[in-house]
């Protein structure tokens, strides 16, 4: 009994995932739609979080560079278990085509779709900054938003696949900042 009931309960989360999908493709309007998809353009290849570690340490002191530190170290974490480790073992078919009404799902990788690995990085940087650099993360945080957004408004995703990047974000910050007192634990 409680066999079927975890797979009804799966069915219904996929159809809410589906349904979900489906509503951002046909609701957000094609402007925000853009301005999504440059952002994601920019974060393409952690290129947006490498680009604010830069700056971070450039101009923010040694409180910068720690906080640099730990983003950057974070994003390495998160891309790893998401792209590395859980996109090999969950191999999750994309959201359908058809689903959406323009051709921004034609420039979608051909990897699974479970976790997002955009959001994993997004998250985990500003995660791992904002304890930091509070200001620092929460400017972070705005185009982060944007990403998570541009994943399932453009097709590469399912919600459940940016929520899952998102916890695997902060678990990467969360493991990249604990991990220095964890150590020191450990050889004393």
């Amino acid at each position: 009994m409680g066999y079927l009931l975890s797979m009804d309960t799966l069915r219904g989360l996929h159809r809410v995932d589906g349904e979900l999908t489906r509503q951002a493709a046909w609701r957000v309007p094609p402007p925000l739609g853009k301005v999504l998809s440059g952002v994601e353009e920019i974060a393409e290849s952690t290129k947006l979080w490498c680009g604010a570690g830069v700056v971070m340490a450039s101009v923010g002191g040694r409180r910068g560079r720690r906080a640099a530190a730990a983003g950057l170290g974070a994003v390495v974490v998160a891309q790893l278990v998401s792209n590395g480790l859980c996109k090999q073992v969950a191999d999750r078919p994309r959201p359908p085509r058809e689903w959406f009404p323009h051709d921004e799902v034609d420039d979608r990788p051909d990897s699974s779709s479970f976790p997002s690995g955009h959001t994993a990085a997004a998250v985990a940087f500003c995660a791992a900054v904002a304890p930091t650099w509070p200001v620092a993360g929460l400017l972070c945080a705005v185009p982060a938003v944007a990403v998570a957004l541009e994943r399932v408004q453009s097709g590469a995703h399912y919600p459940s696949d940016v929520a899952a990047g998102s916890l695997i974000g902060l678990a990467g910050a969360w493991l990249v900042r604990r991990s220095p007192r964890l150590l020191v634990r450990r050889l004393l």
